[in-house]
């Protein structure tokens, strides 16, 4: 057996059978996009066996993309979940062959309920087809197991004409990165999208800020209290005028200056880079890495109100 030959060829069916899919869209499809959009309840995935996989995996995209859905189980269904389904409610239902007997036995449940009832089987003859108030029917193809039996290019289709539709729901709904961020923000590219500056900068007693006729005396004990690596300097209306770092003191010290007579307006940074309080974090490690620099004053109506550090950023899980 060649064992490559074998994996491209369970992969050109199964490439076959969504090109199939796709070329076969009619205005069956947008029907069901405009139900599912139109939508003033919930959108329910059902499906048995291995679809029942695939309605979970669904039920999971388009929550995550606007739509609110779950999977419900066939069998649970039966012992009471049909109880959270309602008239308002879409039930999806997912089976090729459209006879599945757990799914058989719940449609004249949902068709009670009055659900709107979508059925998405590969028979266009079967028993969900005929209950169904819309249906998808998909076109012929092959299976890609070498008994034609165990459903492989057939859920491939089903998972991929769910996509479709969940994507360009979300298209509608004019669904947005912000919106992405605000119902995943766990993940990391939801705290890129919500983790705002003010959420992780040092503030308050944790931020270092002297005033403006300090010594470097003063600016090393604050350096040394908050361990930022970095001062604000601020006039006598707390508006920020400056920053020392480190790097400035090191320099002095290795330059023999009396740092107990030097007053910080001497060797700060006039025109240090900041970055406006409210802005995300994600903006903020952008500016740092085009900088060079490990942190910088996050400030509000010209004042400092913390402190953002590279350590933050990454110590937040936003990379």
């Amino acid at each position: 057996m060649d064992k490559l030959a074998e994996g491209k060829k369970v992969l050109d069916i199964e490439i076959d059978a969504l090109k199939k899919t796709r070329d076969a869209l009619d205005d069956t499809f947008i029907k069901i996009l405009d139900m599912i959009t139109g939508c003033r309840g919930k959108l329910i995935m059902i499906g048995m066996g291995k679809p029942g996989h695939i309605a979970s995996k669904l039920a999971a995209t388009f929550a995550s993309l606007g739509t609110p859905s779950f999977c419900m189980h066939p069998a649970e269904a039966m012992h009471g979940d049909l109880g959270v389904i309602s008239s308002q409610d879409i039930v999806m239902v997912i089976s090729y062959s459209g006879e599945s007997e757990e799914i058989v036995k719940i449609l004249p449940v949902i068709k009670l309920i009055g659900a709107v009832l979508i059925g998405i089987t590969g028979n266009g003859t079967s028993t969900l087809a005929k209950m169904s108030d819309v249906v998808q029917v998909f076109p012929k193809f092959h299976e890609a197991c070498y008994l034609g039996l165990a459903p492989t290019s057939s859920t491939t289709v089903e998972l991929a004409y769910g996509d479709a539709l969940a994507v360009v729901a979300s298209g509608i709904y004019g669904f947005k990165n912000t919106d992405f961020g605000r119902i995943h923000p766990a993940g990391t590219l939801g705290k890129k999208l919500i983790t705002r500056v003010d959420d992780i900068m040092m503030k308050g007693e944790k931020n270092a800020v002297v005033h403006l006729g300090a010594t470097l005396k003063d600016s090393i004990i604050e350096l040394s209290k908050k361990g930022l690596g970095i001062v604000s300097v601020v006039d006598e209306q707390n508006e920020l005028k400056g920053v020392i770092t480190n790097g400035d003191l090191r320099r002095q010290l290795e330059k023999g200056s009396n740092i107990y007579e030097m007053e910080v307006n001497e060797i700060m940074t006039h025109t240090p880079v900041t970055i406006q309080s409210g802005k995300l974090a994600v903006e903020a490690l952008k500016l740092l890495k085009e900088k060079n620099i490990f942190y910088m004053p996050v400030v509000y109506q010209k004042k400092p109100v913390g402190m953002i550090r590279v350590l933050d950023i990454v110590n937040a899980g936003i990379v």
